[in-house]
């Protein structure tokens, strides 16, 4: 069973759908806040308060080009925020009962 607390982080962290945009976004490549905001359609700050939000779960990772700063996603934590939700969200228990003969 997965935390409970790290599993509703992540889902707290993806109950907002402008972040799961973003970061369906940055799977396919990096960009910078003024590409994400055009893609988007919404102001630049806006999406710097998601992208904040993102960096402080480790789901966005920073990297600094020239004047601009790229995000791109953390494929790590992407992987494990998988791992849990299919943990919590899968049917079978999580663990096995041996009932005792007669």
């Amino acid at each position: 069973m997965p935390n409970p607390e790290n599993a509703a982080r992540i889902f707290k962290v993806l109950s907002v759908d402008t972040r799961v945009r973003l970061i369906e976004l940055l799977k396919h490549r990096c960009l910078c806040v003024n590409a994400l905001a055009k893609s988007l359609d919404i102001s630049p700050a806006a999406v710097s308060q998601h992208l904040r939000i993102l960096r402080d779960a480790d789901i966005v990772v920073a990297e600094k080009r020239g004047y601009f700063v790229h995000y791109r996603v953390n494929a790590e934590t992407l992987d494990q925020w998988r791992k849990i939700a299919e943990k919590l969200l899968d049917q079978k228990p999580a663990t096995t009962f041996i009932l005792a003969g007669n």
